[in-house]
């Protein structure tokens, strides 16, 4: 007798309908598991085969075949546990019923338990997409998979509970997706507790209203670290989309916070510097989300940049420019969104100290050439904002008086926002940093004297353009948060001050 058990399968950033067949004859005794399975989902045989008999049930006799269709679609994970064991049971006669508009996801124990997986969010949304009804999911995973709508979702602790359900014996409401309760902002490092520094500060509040990368660069102590982590408390709320891709991701990934339904903070993920290419950018035999992706819609933050490996930072170019990484290997491609706020800090020499006010550079000229140069120019480039952050002065220090608060702060990025959000209405464009080139000239208008300052700074500094078409869009959002509708010359003048460093510490013309 044959049965079919609908499931999902994922590959990359897109789920798929998986159709769990299973058939057993009179035979000598085998099971076997076919649609090219990974290694987890051979194991489910003994998985599937424990649980059965340790809840009381009669494991088949005779030759068993488990198909996975498509058959000619990778499939991989424990996911499969739990649509095998309904498939064998149906198959068997021990449970009889019409399961076509139901999808079956889980990981069994041996005991019959069932236990969280991976992925459920883009799985539940291909689901819903292609039809189904229903989906049948570990307890922990529903909450998730409910924010869904339309789709009902029966949270089962462990197969016993399962098969009562299922023969009618007792009653499970669908999961009621979850109220956002969005934490106290209280828990994120304040800008109020930033001593001094309001350049840097500035800066930051600029790349919070317009999405654009920006590297600090300054000595040992000076507050760099500290300025990027505050970063999170400024950073614009996220829009209901875009907590639904991140979620994804972090579905994905397998790092979604146990207890949570939606990711509703932008992320801010700050890898060591030992991460490898692959760890950042993503990868595996079946590519999953590196660093890189597990940022989007948030910060990535590189501490310590010339550190990194450099096949590594340089990976980020090409998907700094087109907000998505591509992960090729034999079994395919996939791509996976990364629209990311870079921030980078470093010092600038090996000791920490070259060009400090007060403190002497024990770096020879040759290593401070080498380290700064570990950074290459064409990185550099899509960096919009270069910032310096001096020592603190001991009179900031020890100030008694509150610095600006960041909610103060993410006040006027937010409103900064919203004049984004309407001047890009109908567009895929969410920032001033994404504005295509095709908007460019449209989105970023000049006053004539704001024009012919540009153009003195473009021939008098040589920028590339890169460099014109970043200058231009920071000016926007400089813009932005002063309330005009066009660019003025006080606007240019700030976004070209931060295109600076890169001549005083690189010497570099970009």
């Amino acid at each position: 007798m044959v049965t079919q058990i609908c499931s999902m399968g994922i590959y990359g950033f897109t789920a798929f309908p998986v159709y769990v067949e299973a058939d057993v004859s009179r035979a000598l005794p085998s099971f076997e598991i076919v649609g090219l399975p990974d290694a987890a989902v051979r194991e489910s045989r003994d998985r599937v085969r424990s649980a059965v008999k340790n809840c009381g049930l009669s494991f088949p006799t005779g030759k068993i075949i488990v198909n996975l269709a498509p058959a000619n679609q990778k499939k991989e994970g424990s996911i499969y546990d739990l649509p095998i064991f309904i498939a064998l049971l149906c198959a068997s006669g021990q449970l009889k019923g019409e399961f076509r508009d139901t999808v079956f996801l889980g990981e069994l124990s041996l005991s019959g338990d069932l236990r969280p997986i991976k992925g459920v969010l883009p799985m539940a949304i291909a689901a819903f997409e292609a039809g189904f009804q229903k989906m049948i999911i570990p307890k922990a995973n529903a909450a998730e998979a409910a924010v869904v709508e339309g789709m009902k979702v029966y949270p089962i602790q462990d197969v016993k509970e399962l098969l009562k359900f299922l023969h009618g014996e007792i009653k499970i409401l669908p999961q009621t997706p979850e109220a956002p309760t969005l934490k106290s902002e209280q828990s994120l490092p304040d800008f109020a507790d930033v001593r001094g520094q309001e350049q840097a500060k500035r800066a930051l509040e600029i790349a919070a209203a317009g999405g654009h990368n920006i590297l600090l660069i300054g000595p040992p102590g000076s507050g760099k670290s500290m300025l990027a982590k505050c970063l999170p408390s400024i950073l614009p709320d996220l829009s209901f989309e875009e907590q639904i891709e991140t979620t994804k991701l972090y579905s994905i990934a397998g790092e979604l916070p146990e207890g949570s339904s939606l990711i509703q903070r932008r992320p801010f993920r700050s890898p060591h510097h030992t991460v490898s290419a692959a760890g950042l950018s993503g990868g595996g035999q079946i590519p999953h989300p590196g660093e890189l992706s597990l940022a989007h819609n948030g910060v990535l933050f590189l501490d310590e940049l010339p550190q990194f490996n450099h096949t590594a930072i340089e990976a980020l170019r090409q998907p700094l420019e087109d907000g998505t990484v591509t992960i090729s290997r034999v079994s395919g491609s996939i791509r996976y969104p990364c629209s990311v706020m870079l921030v980078a800090a470093m010092n600038p020499c090996p000791c920490g100290y070259y060009g400090h006010p007060t403190r002497e550079c024990i770096c020879t000229p040759q290593a401070v050439s080498r380290y700064l140069n570990r950074v290459s120019g064409p990185l550099l480039d899509r960096l919009d904002l270069h910032i310096e952050v001096p020592p603190v002065a001991y009179e900031a220090l020890a100030s008694k008086q509150k610095a600006e608060p960041s909610s103060a702060i993410k006040e006027r990025v937010q409103e900064a926002r919203k004049i984004q959000n309407q001047r890009f209405s109908g567009t895929n464009i969410r920032s001033n940093a994404k504005i295509t080139p095709e908007f460019l000239q449209q989105a970023c208008r000049l006053t004539p004297p704001a024009e012919m300052l540009l153009k003195k700074a473009f021939q008098k500094l040589g920028l590339s353009a890169r460099a014109y078409n970043r200058v231009l869009k920071v000016s926007r959002t400089i813009a932005d948060l002063d309330r005009q509708k066009d660019i003025l010359p006080r606007h240019v003048a700030e976004a070209v001050q931060y295109r600076s460093l890169d001549r005083k510490y690189w010497n570099r013309q970009i």
